[in-house]
């Protein structure tokens, strides 16, 4: 793989989001003048701005994202820029995508909560902000995380936070007793301060894989991926690169297992693995961007 110019990381600690694992998705994608580009998860267009300003193909973008704030920005950026944008979640986008009969050079997906959901309170992600139980990434939703901490039954909740929080089974169950017999609740910090009784594990607080676990049931978020992940072939041209950015271990198992069973029939195989493991970032963005921690990047190319 040819290598690419290392981005310089020179953030402005005003800007909304800081796009992870820039120079490492710019290596994987490769872009190139003229060539077709479908963000997925395209944000606050950290990847995507980047991408295009070397493609310059703004007619052959389309940026995806569920978050009407999002494509308001989105917008609000390519005002000037014949750029597709579209109000949709990713696989409902794909579904679009192949009965229009679309398919792109390139297609990124970032499975990531963005920064400005997680800083603003009223968004209901993180319990270090005082704020509404919501956590809905698509706002037009009705399932809230209001609606599963004070509303689901105890056995519903404790599923979740065994399968999705990956919690022990016995701890799990003692977590949703206290979420049933404490209810209502009615803000974040709220719960958040209710879970820290349990300990930490680690340096991570209780609360954070408990909110992970609510956050992903709200979302389907890996149901939304499983659905996902068959139909990118069928959107890609021959020779197009697809990168998939994941965040915790239940999504890059999803994308780890979906990219060897699509490379496994030799000559009959959709895709070819760029990535024998996955791309990490390193300690310069560490540094400057914490949340690239748990960032992982696996890649692959359309045969």
């Amino acid at each position: 793989m040819a290598k690419v110019e290392r981005v310089v990381y020179n953030y402005n600690m005003e800007e909304l989001h800081k796009p992870v694992l820039l120079s490492e998705v710019l290596e994987v994608l490769q872009p190139k003048e003229g060539e077709s580009y479908l963000d997925l998860t395209a944000g606050y267009a950290g990847h995507a701005s980047e991408i295009l300003d070397v493609t310059q193909n703004y007619k052959g973008a389309t940026l995806v994202d569920r978050d009407e704030n999002a494509v308001k920005i989105l917008r609000e950026k390519f005002a000037s820029h014949p750029v597709r944008i579209v109000n949709l979640n990713f696989y409902n986008a794909v579904l679009q995508e192949i009965e229009c009969g679309n398919a792109y050079d390139m297609i990124l997906m970032d499975f990531g909560v963005s920064s400005p959901q997680l800083d603003r309170a009223e968004r209901g992600f993180s319990f270090a902000k005082d704020g509404p139980l919501d956590m809905r990434m698509d706002q037009t939703q009705d399932l809230t995380a209001d609606r599963i901490v004070n509303k689901w039954r105890e056995a519903d909740l404790a599923e979740i936070l065994e399968k999705y929080g990956e919690e022990k089974p016995g701890f799990a169950k003692l977590v949703a007793r206290t979420i049933v017999h404490g209810r209502p609740w009615t803000s974040t910090k709220q719960l958040g301060e209710a879970l820290a009784k349990f300990g930490r594990h680690g340096k991570v607080h209780p609360a954070t894989r408990i909110f992970q676990a609510i956050r992903i049931a709200v979302n389907d978020e890996l149901g939304e991926i499983e659905r996902t992940l068959p139909l990118l072939p069928r959107i890609l041209k021959p020779g197009g690169r697809v990168a998939m950015i994941t965040f915790h271990s239940l999504e890059d198992r999803l994308v780890k297992d979906y990219l060897k069973e699509a490379s496994a029939h030799g000559e009959e195989s959709l895709l070819k693995v760029l990535t024998r493991k996955p791309v990490v970032a390193e300690n310069e963005e560490l540094f400057i961007n914490p949340r690239a921690r748990s960032a992982k990047l696996r890649a692959a190319v359309r045969l």
